[in-house]
């Protein structure tokens, strides 16, 4: 009935109107609209490094726009159907920055000149559709984040298992040095990314089960509230656990990023920022002693305090050096899709160093970009972590928000010379079946926490009645 008539059927008193519960928008058509410029964006530079490169649109052009656009629609249908209510940006964020990887891998495998090159873009594709398959089974198969918490140490001892199996492994001339993957035959694994979710999901429940400890304090110096001597077990036991990664797998990524989101969570958890400065103190005199012995991370440090010193054999500087040259060239603007020199980097342009590529033949400008949609991604689970109601839920969305933070940092760091070069791979863009996949994952279990989080409270039977508002007669 409209409010006109209710008003003619109602000669007398005064006029009233009917609210009915209203439910909070869910933004899937928001999330809609954007996968598409997150697909059309990606084609469209696809066909403009084509242009620039051969003087003609790609052939494949057809295919890859379709292919990526089946990715996006499924993963949107994952979400539309057992997370509606999850946050409508990590999705078209997450398929443009894999679309613009795909892109940059398949410009860097049309160089002719780079040393020891084969084509990676469609593996890549290949590997983001097993990402994209991962996405919807933790989409369809996790009912609720908070069924993790049951498997706390579970998770723990699986991470241990992943973390020590390359050490146990033979290694190959391509790992230069770095025990981080698993070779049977020819498929090559990297537990190291799958261990930064697993991980994350020990250290959530943990730090929920003993924050109340931890955050007590047995004395103040100079500020700050010092933590009880038998309280800091947990923070030397990982500490010492990062370095015997650095040890024995001289994996320098690997241990730098598990500290990092230990640190973090731990600070999460506690609110004592006397946790950050002993994180830190900690990781500064392990990692100083590891470099004192262990010739491989000395030769990373020597390439970067001199980038630009010429190698004892002729062949120029060092990868750095080289991927500084990149980012210079480049300037403001980029040389332009295409047209870049990045194969002078190496072996590495496609995986360690994707990101000068970048820097290149995007510029400056382009690189902000690209950070700018990290960094919203980052705000996004951040935000997550602030709406979620449960602590668990929490610590979670914090630990993977922030294993994805550090994950950036630790790369473009290196690339810039900002930090030693650890060989990690920058999330989405670079080359890399373990990365892709486990990426995927992780924007899975950061929608089904943002799902629960934005979905709205039970509403009350007695107010799930119109209300009826009295107005003027």
């Amino acid at each position: 009935m409209s409010t006109s008539a209710a008003r003619g059927s109602i000669p007398r008193g005064p006029a009233t109107a009917t609210i009915l519960p209203q439910g909070a928008p869910n933004r899937r058509n928001t999330e809609l609209v954007l996968l598409v410029f997150a697909v059309l964006i990606p084609l469209f530079a696809y066909a403009d490094t084509g242009l620039a490169m051969d003087g003609r649109v790609p052939a494949g052009m057809l295919e890859y726009g379709l292919g990526m656009g089946l990715f996006a629609l499924l993963a949107h249908l994952a979400v539309r159907r057992f997370a509606p209510y999850a946050d409508p940006l990590m999705l078209p964020i997450a398929a443009l920055l894999n679309g613009l990887g795909l892109v940059f891998i398949w410009r860097l495998d049309k160089a002719r000149q780079l040393a020891r090159n084969f084509p990676a873009a469609q593996n890549q594709l290949i590997w983001t559709g097993l990402g994209i398959a991962l996405f919807i089974g933790v989409m369809a198969l996790l009912k609720d984040h908070r069924l993790l918490q049951r498997y706390t140490y579970s998770a723990g001892l699986v991470a241990l298992v992943l973390l020590a199996a390359p050490a146990f492994m033979p290694t190959r001339a391509s790992d230069f040095g770095a025990k981080i993957w698993i070779h049977v035959g020819s498929f090559s694994i990297q537990p190291g990314e799958f261990v930064k979710i697993v991980l994350s999901v020990f250290f959530a429940g943990y730090l929920m089960a003993k924050r109340d400890a931890l955050a007590l304090a047995s004395r103040r110096f100079l500020g700050l509230y010092l933590p009880r001597g038998r309280d800091l077990g947990p923070i030397i036991a990982v500490w010492l656990l990062s370095l015997l990664i650095l040890v024995f797998e001289t994996d320098l990524g690997t241990s730098l990023l598990f500290f990092g989101v230990f640190v973090v969570m731990l600070y999460v958890a506690t609110e004592r920022t006397s946790w950050i400065l002993f994180g830190l103190l900690m990781a500064g005199l392990g990692f100083w002693a590891v470099a004192a012995t262990e010739a491989h991370v000395q030769s990373r440090i020597t390439d970067w305090l001199h980038p630009l010193t010429a190698a004892p054999n002729g062949g120029g500087v060092g990868q750095i050096g080289q991927s500084l040259f990149a980012l210079g060239a480049g300037g403001v603007l980029g040389t332009g899709l295409g047209q870049g020199h990045s194969w002078l980097i190496g072996f590495a342009a496609k995986s360690d160093f994707i990101l000068g590529t970048i820097g290149e033949e995007l510029g400056l400008a382009g690189l902000m970009a690209l950070f700018l949609l990290y960094a919203l991604l980052f705000e996004r689970g951040l935000r997550t972590a602030l709406a979620a109601r449960d602590p668990f839920g929490k610590l979670l969305a914090v630990g993977l928000s922030g294993a994805f933070a550090l994950q950036v940092f630790i790369v473009a760091g290196g690339v810039t010379g900002t930090i030693p070069l650890t060989g990690m791979t920058l999330p989405f863009m670079a080359q890399g079946g373990s990365s892709v996949i486990t990426n995927w994952a992780l924007i899975a279990i950061l929608l089904k926490i943002s799902d629960v989080a934005r979905r709205p409270a039970p509403v009350p039977e007695t107010a799930a009645e119109p209300t009826q508002v009295l107005g003027p007669s």
